[in-house]
């Protein structure tokens, strides 16, 4: 088994860094999730669901529409 270790330990050294920054992603974007900040970007203006997952409209064009 040591050897087996020995013999992956740059492998193993990679995808413990690689898991590690893939968690602090992840618990930064549900961090930001449970604050109410979109995921998203804000570039409503060439999305599909625009005007449908913000509270407010952040393209001028749904803001027009809606009145």
């Amino acid at each position: 088994m040591l050897e087996w270790i020995s013999a992956n330990l740059s492998t193993i050294i990679i995808s413990a860094v690689v898991f590690l920054i893939i968690a602090l992603d992840i618990v930064y974007l549900v961090r930001q999730r449970k604050k109410g900040k979109s995921l998203c970007g804000n570039n409503c203006a060439g999305c599909a669901m625009r005007g449908k997952c913000h509270s407010t409209s952040a393209d001028p064009e749904d803001d027009a529409k809606s009145s």
